[in-house]
């Protein structure tokens, strides 16, 4: 389904087609291609210019109350339900949590394993969004019509073999998470200490094959990207626009020589100007990072603690951060493999250096994370302890507290579980990626809305462009929206014609 326009404070103008609107409020409901549900309410002043463009998720998940009572050995499979497009990243980061509740390290052909299908998972992840989510808009074209916008209008664009080979490259590299973890969606392979299964020696020579061609088609991705992104100057310009660009600070995961790595290490954030703000160890979370809530969204807003919350701001003076591809590559000093290294240092030198701030570059630097995804499954599979027997270590102390992390595709995810001495839940806590980037997705909805609709008027195409602000962050507004106090609070806030706060009805 497409954007629809809704007129809310008065009839308006609309011609015939409907291309075009002149209202004092713009809704576009529901926003598209994405994981999750939302909208964009628009508010226009008298002159027709923006006052102020609200990214509101109405939808509720209640993870973190729910699983309150159970055994925390259930929360890879319980919290793998959170999300049906990112299960793979809940379940790793449940299952670290569950390494750190039990004290208890994988023995390293386990480990190994953990990181194979992890990395099987962000490509295959990463290929979704470059190719149905936020690739129509550059392969079909951001104003083409809404019709198009979509996978059948890309694969009309690039040709039908192509479309093929992007569909079964993603099936192939599905099928390493089938295998070890017995379903893709929702894996049964993590377990505290180890894994469920490991690799029969047999099977080996498949798994070779598939990363070899998984690295080939990286390759094929980037191409793509430069053809049809780089080479075309209005998507170079919009890219870099103004709509597009925050001065913010940056986190993302970094092993001991700041590389980017996906499943563990150190997070580091970097300020506006590319400087080591902060580097801690993932167990020191609560120390750097705060949330807050605001009363047009069930989203949670992040931001960093010790700066203390600043509002919507950019510059020096911002305590927003940023995390997902394009904070990982600038709060880090390169990638952990050859090819990736290579990618990462021609995105920085054509985009004039670190950090980059233009929020469309998500697109290009999750290309990037491609390659390196591509490129650690081929040596981890071509590593002799990958076919290892000894894949767990049974855990022999009493669960306390545990907290695990792993970059997602869409930014650093954190799980934080408090037990019983019986492993039986009393606090659950869920840091996803979406909500470390609400508060940037919430400036940079407002920023293009802003620098794009002028007189009141909006054309379907320009409402994309809008759109493609929260695109480029790849949300997953089912997994930000986690919290449930009990009972959903209803509030209804009533204004007279000044805007004016009247009267407040609650339940």
């Amino acid at each position: 389904m497409e954007t629809v326009i809704k007129e809310k404070w008065n009839e308006g103008l609309t011609n015939a087609d409907n291309s075009y609107m002149k209202s004092r409020r713009v809704t576009i409901d529901p926003i598209t291609r994405l994981e999750g549900h939302g909208k964009i309410d628009i508010l226009l002043d008298e002159k027709g210019e923006v006052e102020h463009a609200y990214y509101q998720i109405p939808e509720i998940r209640g993870f973190e109350t729910f699983c309150l009572g159970r055994p925390a050995e259930e929360m890879p499979q319980i919290t793998s339900r959170i999300c049906g497009v990112c299960p793979t990243a809940h379940h790793m980061a449940a299952t670290k949590a569950l390494d750190s509740l039990y004290s208890i390290e994988p023995p390293p052909a386990a480990r190994k394993l953990r990181e194979l299908i992890y990395n099987a998972f962000m490509l295959e992840d990463h290929a979704l969004h470059v190719y149905v989510l936020g690739g129509p808009d550059f392969i079909v074209g951001p104003t083409a019509d809404k019709s198009k916008r979509n996978i059948l209008g890309v694969i009309e664009k690039v040709g039908l073999e192509t479309g093929k080979k992007v569909i079964e490259m993603r099936r192939k590299v599905r099928d390493i998470i089938n295998y070890l973890g017995g379903k893709v969606i929702h894996p049964v392979f993590g377990l505290p200490g180890g894994v469920s299964k490991g690799i029969a020696p047999s099977d080996l020579t498949k798994f070779k094959e598939t990363a070899n061609e998984a690295l080939d088609f990286a390759k094929f991705t980037l191409q793509v990207f430069r053809d049809i992104v780089l080479k075309n100057d209005d998507y170079v310009k919009l890219i870099t626009s103004d709509a597009y660009t925050h001065r913010t600070y940056y986190m993302g995961m970094v092993d001991e020589n700041n590389k980017v790595n996906f499943y563990d290490g150190k997070m580091r954030v970097v300020d506006p100007n590319g400087k080591e703000f902060v580097k801690f160890e993932i167990k020191d979370y609560l120390e750097h990072i705060a949330e807050r809530v605001e009363p047009w969204s069930y989203v949670k807003f992040n931001y960093l603690k010790k700066l203390g919350w600043k509002g919507y701001i950019d510059g020096e003076g911002t305590s927003v951060y940023a995390v997902a591809p394009l904070a990982r590559l600038n709060a880090s000093d390169g990638m952990a493999t050859e090819e990736a290294q290579k990618a990462y240092e021609e995105y920085f030198k054509t985009m004039g250096g670190k950090p980059v701030h233009h929020t469309l570059a998500n697109h290009w630097a999750r290309v990037v994370e491609m390659l390196q995804a591509a490129e650690t499954i081929v040596k981890l599979v071509n590593d002799p302890e990958i076919t290892g027997e000894n894949i767990r270590n049974l855990p022999t102390l009493k669960p306390v507290e545990g907290i695990g992390a792993v970059e997602a595709p869409r930014g650093t995810l954190i799980h934080h579980f408090k037990t019983d001495d019986n492993g039986i839940l009393t606090m659950v806590n869920l840091i996803v990626a979406t909500q470390n980037n609400s508060a940037r997705i919430a400036m940079s909805i407002d920023k293009a809305a802003k620098e794009l609709i002028h007189n009141g008027i909006a054309n379907d195409g320009l409402l994309n462009k809008i759109e493609m602000a929260f695109r480029a962050y790849d949300p997953c507004n089912g997994c930000a929206t986690h919290y449930l106090p009990g009972t959903i609070p209803i509030i209804i806030n009533l204004y007279d014609d000044k805007k004016n706060l009247i009267r407040k009805i609650t339940n």
